[in-house]
């Protein structure tokens, strides 16, 4: 059966066209909306400004298709192959792309609203710009893509893989991030409020002046992490590591930071007002001049700690472990 055919069949009512063979068909423009092709191979076909709204293609071959501004709204793509398809312009919105395997696509250009990636393969693919607001991306493969200026505000990335993603730019206010490994990235100045990243890997991750509001962040390990001048406002950072992690100059009022480990960590200078350090590790920590008024550091660990310099008016340090520890005067605590 060929293209011909196929065309022939749709104009008489007929629909389902499974596992039809189309190498390289000729398909542009052409009308098969609602139609079934799961299975079909169409690996290079030419399929520009087709419409193939609410179709299903399950498991087919679109490997190297030409799908230039198609209307593939609301169709059923799951398990599809479309490595180095050209979606350019290509409406997708609604569509379903559980673990398809899209490495190497261009989707410049594309509508992508409500799109379902799931477990899908997006290595390499080129995604500079696009709205992705609050779409699915759980445990997406996105390794070496191209992510700058791209709106993943409530985007769920949960288990998803962004090693040598770039990323300038990007938005990423109320995304889910948990368990990601980000080490070494680079979100220095970005808009991170309300950013879901609890249980993160952020070794050595830049956040230099980014605005993490707000943010859930429990348990993360930021050991060398650099967050100078970050804002952290009333985050939730309990459990956190930040070992010789650089705070210097950081917001962290009213932020949790319960049983956080900050041996070494660079606090010169940060405000800590009304923060929860209670049981805190903070051995060997450098606190010049931070303002911890209000701030409870009960049970906290402070041996070896500098606090010259710093407000501790309205702190509560009881049972706090200070032997060895800067105060504030000068004076080491015996």
């Amino acid at each position: 059966m060929d293209s011909y055919d196929i065309l022939r069949l749709y104009n008489q009512g007929e629909r389902d066209f499974r596992g039809a063979n189309l190498p390289a068909a000729n398909l542009i423009g052409v009308e098969l909306t609602h139609a079934n092709l799961s299975g079909s191979n169409l690996k290079e076909a030419s399929l520009a400004r087709a419409h193939l709204s609410r179709c299903f293609m399950l498991e087919a071959n679109l490997n190297g298709a030409f799908l230039y501004s198609a209307d593939m709204s609301f169709v059923k793509l799951k398990g599809s192959h479309l490595r180095e398809a050209d979606l350019t312009k290509a409406d997708l919105r609604g569509s379903h792309l559980a673990n398809a395997d899209l490495a190497g696509a261009k989707m410049s250009g594309a509508i992508l609203n409500w799109v379902t990636f799931y477990r899908a393969n997006l290595a390499g693919v080129n995604l500079c710009g696009a709205n992705l607001n609050g779409i699915n991306l759980r445990s997406a493969n996105l390794e070496g893509a191209n992510l700058n200026w791209t709106n993943l505000s409530g985007a769920r990335l949960s288990g998803a893989k962004l090693k040598g993603a770039l990323l300038e730019g990007v938005k990423l206010t109320g995304a889910y991030l948990n368990g990601l490994d980000l080490g070494g990235l680079n979100f220095s100045a970005m808009n991170l409020a309300d950013v879901k990243m609890s249980g993160a890997k952020l070794q050595a991750t830049n956040f230099t002046g980014a605005n993490l509001n707000n943010a859930q962040m429990r348990n993360v390990k930021m050991e060398e992490a650099n967050l100078k001048q970050a804002v952290l406002y009333q985050s939730n950072m309990m459990g956190a590591q930040f070992i010789e992690a650089n705070l210097m100059k950081t917001d962290l009022r009213e932020v949790n930071l319960r049983n956080a480990d900050l041996r070494g960590a660079n606090l010169n200078l940060s405000q800590l007002n009304g923060a929860d350090l209670t049981g805190a590790n903070l051995q060997g920590a450098y606190l010049w001049g931070a303002d911890l008024d209000g701030a409870c550091l009960q049970g906290a660990d402070l041996r070896g700690a500098s606090l010259r310099d710093a407000a501790i008016l309205g702190a509560d340090l009881r049972d706090a472990i200070l032997e060895g520890t800067i105060m504030p005067d000068g004076k080491i605590y015996l």
